[in-house]
C-alpha cells in the first residue's frame, strides 16, 4: 500500500485504541467512586487497553520523526526484539505483573495487526519537462525576446527602494514583475557587480536562449 493509505489506517487504529483506553479509565474512575464496586475487572481493563494503545501511540510519534515506512519498520523491529528477548520479569506486586503481561500482549497484537502493512517506497518525482517556447505563457516568452533583442538594465530608484527594468528601445518595456520572474526561473541573469543606481545589465542564460531556440 502507499504511504497515504497506510497513514490513514494507522491513524484510525490509533484513534480507536486511545478511545478504548480513555473509556476504560473512565469506567475505573466511576467504579472508584462507587463504594463497594468490584475494582479488579475495571483495573484489568485499564491495563489491557493502555497496553493495546501504547504501540500505536508510540508509532505516531515515530512517524513524525522518521516517516511512515521507516517509523513502522523500526517499531516492529523493537517490538519483535522485546518479545524474543526473554520472558517477563516478574515482581512481587501483582498489579505490576499484570501490567507487564498486558504490555507483551499489546506488542503481540500490534505485530499481528501490522504484519501485512507492506508500504511502498515513495516514488521518485518525475523530472519536470524542460521549458520550451511552446509550453510557457506568451507574456513570459515575449519578455525573453525583449531581453534578447534589446539592451535591458535593472535600475534602482534614488528616492525609494526597489528597481525597474529599462530597455534601450523606446516603446518596448519589461515590467518589474516579469523581469524578476524570468531571473527567478533562471532564464535570465543580472550583473549585480554593478551599482543598482548605475544600471545592472540583464541577459539571457543558456536556459533562456534554449527556450527561444526551439
Amino acid at each position: 500500500m502507499d504511504t497515504t493509505t497506510a497513514l490513514k489506517l494507522i491513524t484510525t487504529r490509533t484513534d480507536h485504541a486511545l478511545e478504548a483506553a480513555a473509556s476504560a479509565r473512565a469506567r475505573l474512575t466511576a467504579a472508584l467512586a462507587d463504594h463497594g464496586a468490584h475494582l479488579d475487572s475495571a483495573m484489568s481493563a485499564v491495563l489491557t487497553a493502555e497496553a493495546m494503545a501504547a504501540p500505536w501511540s508510540k508509532l505516531t510519534r515515530r512517524i513524525d520523526r522518521l516517516g511512515v515506512r521507516e517509523g513502522l519498520a523500526t517499531l516492529r523491529k523493537e517490538a519483535t526484539e522485546t518479545l524474543l528477548g526473554g520472558g517477563i520479569s516478574l515482581s512481587t506486586d501483582l498489579v505490576t505483573n499484570a501490567a507487564r503481561h498486558a504490555e507483551h500482549e499489546g506488542l503481540r497484537r500490534f505485530l499481528s495487526a501490522t504484519e501485512h502493512f507492506e508500504i511502498e517506497e515513495n516514488p521518485t518525482p518525475a523530472e519536470p519537462a524542460p521549458a520550451t517556447a511552446t509550453n510557457i505563457p506568451r507574456e513570459e516568452k515575449n519578455g525573453l525576446y525583449v531581453i534578447r533583442d534589446t539592451f535591458v538594465q535593472r535600475k534602482g530608484y534614488k528616492a525609494r527602494e526597489g528597481w525597474r527594468y529599462v530597455t534601450s528601445v523606446a516603446g518596448i518595456t519589461l515590467s518589474t514583475a516579469l523581469g524578476d520572474l524570468l531571473i527567478g526561473r533562471g532564464w535570465a541573469e543580472v550583473d549585480d557587480t554593478v551599482d543598482l543606481l548605475v544600471g545592472q545589465a540583464v541577459r539571457l542564460t543558456a536556459a533562456g536562449r534554449h527556450i527561444l531556440a526551439d
